[in-house]
């Protein structure tokens, strides 16, 4: 899985964060990041919802071929 932030787009509104707290959460000017170790997910079920959660789209997720 790879997902990307546009953080560009991004408003700091933390849906993200709230949504799947083990994936994402924010810096220090409250945008939208990935933990450390979790830029693939770590296998979350809640990162497409998370996604889906944020208000402006600035999150997108798509699978990865192996």
């Amino acid at each position: 899985m790879h997902i990307d932030i546009d953080k560009d787009t991004c408003i700091g509104a933390g849906q993200c964060a709230l949504t799947a707290p083990d994936v994402f959460t924010q810096d220090d000017d409250g945008y939208s990041t990935l933990r450390p170790g979790r830029e693939d997910g770590g296998g979350s079920p809640l990162v497409r919802e998370a996604a889906r959660a944020c208000p402006v789209g600035a999150i997108t997720v798509s699978q990865t071929v192996d």
